[in-house]
C-alpha cells in the first residue's frame, strides 16, 4: 500500500513540477568580443545600423547612448542584428570574424534594453 500511494505521490508532483516549472530555455545575445579592435567594432556598428538595425538608442540621447564606447554601443547594434536576423551564428559572427560572442546573461542594463 506504502509503494501504491509513494508511486501516486511521484506521479502527481511531476506533473505538477512539469505543469508548473516550464523548462527553461536557453536565451542568448549577441555581444561584441572584448578583444575586437575599436576599427573592428565601428565597422560592426556601421554594418548593423545600414543592414536595419534601429541604431537610435546609441545615439546622443538614445537609452543606450551611456556609456558613450565603442564596445557598449557595438554589443547593442551587434544583438539587435542577431535577433533580427534568425539568431544564427552566422549573424553573430560580423565583417571580421570573430567580432561577436555568445552569452547568456542578460547584458540590459538600467534603461537599455537588449532584445531576446
Amino acid at each position: 500500500m506504502s509503494r501504491m500511494l509513494n508511486l501516486q505521490f511521484i506521479f502527481i508532483s511531476s506533473i505538477i513540477m512539469i505543469h508548473y516549472f516550464p523548462i527553461a530555455i536557453s536565451t542568448k545575445w549577441c555581444v561584441a568580443n572584448t578583444a575586437s579592435t575599436n576599427v573592428q567594432l565601428q565597422a560592426n556598428i556601421n554594418f548593423g545600423c545600414s543592414q536595419g538595425v534601429d541604431c537610435s538608442q546609441i545615439r546622443s540621447g538614445g537609452s543606450c547612448f551611456s556609456p558613450n564606447t565603442l564596445i557598449n554601443h557595438a554589443s547593442y547594434v551587434m544583438n539587435a542584428y542577431y535577433q533580427s536576423h534568425g539568431r544564427t551564428t552566422e549573424a553573430c559572427n560580423f565583417i571580421f570574424g570573430n567580432t561577436g560572442m555568445f552569452t547568456t546573461i542578460n547584458p540590459s542594463y538600467g534603461g537599455c534594453v537588449f532584445r531576446s
